[in-house]
């Protein structure tokens, strides 16, 4: 959940910004931002005082989900979302399939003629949708088909606007039965407990008091623009979203002349329509340019916790698919479309808190060197030892594609620590006491 200050900082980041539509002369406005998420801020103003508390204790501290007020939660949940046009709601989940999935249900409950709309905490703690055609790694047959979605509380629920109509979607876990996930979700949820256990441990060595563990993520996202028509006459862009075969242009980026570039009116009026669905969601969508493929653009968000940081990635993609469309053009964010020029990577900016403390940054002081110096250590083992596993977690026939060409790095795992770390750690394995300094 985003918290109010990071709130504050992106209203605060982005209010400068251009908006469709706004007079050069006077301020854009913003005053939509997150309007339709059911925030912090939408909690304490529709649910009971102790709900809410209970509530945002999970959310913020990481406390155990409370079920007694899963009935106080749906019923807030569907006020909100029927005073904002939803008639629909749906558990949304991210399948094995790089993608999301909903399965949507009316809140209509009719008795005999009168129309009523209902929504129960059964209902918004967990479903039970039909997982047969899902990819499963072999985890059951066929005929096992049950999965169940599981709320995820520390992902705030929002809307998704379709035409004159709206549906409330409800982030989730996917997991079947016995407990196997059969999504991408789980996995990033387990792996966050553990490294918050981890963390925490670690900093009781350290002789600090208990805080919470936040791991951060902003993951920028590039994309290729290309013109509906010239896409509907290349089936092997419609088809696998990448071109098979063909002639390089005449130009490309031998010229380096895109990156950064000038954005062409077009273009910079789908991003602007983009960056306004995007703030609607509270997604903190905060810079934006030209790549370095002519065609090739970037968006880039600010922190935010990693779980939330992937929910809104994924709407992210969604977002840019529907507004080209609007705009008559065709948005690829496939890793490699076109052979000879730059690929498009999604590159992951990570980070680990502890309390207010970011555990990346070296400090002023030697204690907190100190601190800086284990936590990357460890990050640099682990690297070493689960070189495979990382690997694994970035292969696609897309991502193979990309690496290893055109500015995007091997097909391998490595750590570039830049020549002032390089010196501090060998310093620290030749057992010699120079630490290095830092250039601020």
């Amino acid at each position: 959940m985003m918290s109010d200050s990071t709130r504050t900082q992106a209203i605060s980041a982005i209010a400068s910004l251009p908006v469709g539509g706004a007079s050069e002369s006077a301020p854009a406005s913003i005053d939509y931002y997150g309007a339709d998420v059911f925030s912090t801020e939408v909690m304490k103003k529709y649910l009971p005082k102790d709900t809410a508390k209970t509530l945002l204790a999970t959310i913020q501290d990481g406390l155990p989900l409370n079920a007694d007020i899963a009935a106080d939660v749906a019923h807030a949940m569907k006020q909100w979302a029927l005073e904002r046009g939803a008639t629909h709601y749906t558990h949304w989940f991210q399948p094995m399939t790089g993608s999301t999935a909903e399965k949507h249900d009316s809140f209509l409950d009719p008795k005999g003629m009168e129309p009523i709309m209902s929504f129960s905490g059964k209902n918004l703690i967990v479903s039970e949708p039909d997982a047969s055609s899902f990819p499963s790694g072999g985890l059951r047959c066929t005929f096992e088909a049950r999965g169940y979605t599981a709320w995820d509380p520390t992902s705030p629920a929002f809307i998704k606007r379709h035409g004159n109509g709206a549906t409330l979607c409800i982030p989730t876990a996917y997991c079947s039965y016995t407990g196997d996930a059969l999504d991408k979700k789980t996995p990033l949820l387990r792996s966050r407990q553990a490294l918050g256990n981890a963390v925490k441990k670690l900093m009781k060595c350290f002789g600090l008091p208990d805080e919470h563990v936040t791991i951060t993520l902003g993951p920028e996202q590039e994309y290729f623009l290309i013109d509906k028509n010239f896409y509907l006459n290349r089936p092997d862009l419609v088809q696998t979203g990448r071109t098979l075969f063909g002639a390089p242009p005449a130009k490309h980026q031998q010229l380096e002349d895109h990156y950064f570039g000038s954005i062409k009116p077009r273009v910079l009026n789908f991003m602007s329509d983009v960056e306004q669905e995007l703030w609607r969601l509270g997604i903190p969508a905060k810079t934006r340019h030209n790549e370095v493929a002519p065609a090739q653009f970037e968006l880039a968000p600010l922190f935010e916790d990693v779980n939330l940081a992937i929910d809104h990635n994924m709407l992210v993609m969604e977002v840019l698919r529907q507004q080209a469309s609007k705009h008559g053009l065709v948005c690829l964010l496939h890793e490699k479309p076109f052979a000879g020029v730059n690929g498009s990577g999604k590159h992951n900016n990570w980070s680990i808190s502890y309390g207010n403390k970011n555990l990346l940054d070296p400090g002023s002081d030697p204690q907190q060197n100190a601190i800086f110096l284990t936590v990357l250590t460890a990050i640099i083992e682990a690297v070493d030892k689960h070189s495979d596993l990382l690997r694994n977690s970035v292969a696609s026939a897309g991502n193979d594609h990309r690496l290893g060409a055109n500015e995007a790095p091997p097909a391998i795992i490595s750590i570039f620590l830049g020549a002032q770390l390089n010196e501090v750690i060998e310093n620290m394995i030749n057992g010699s006491s120079g630490c290095g300094k830092r250039n601020d």
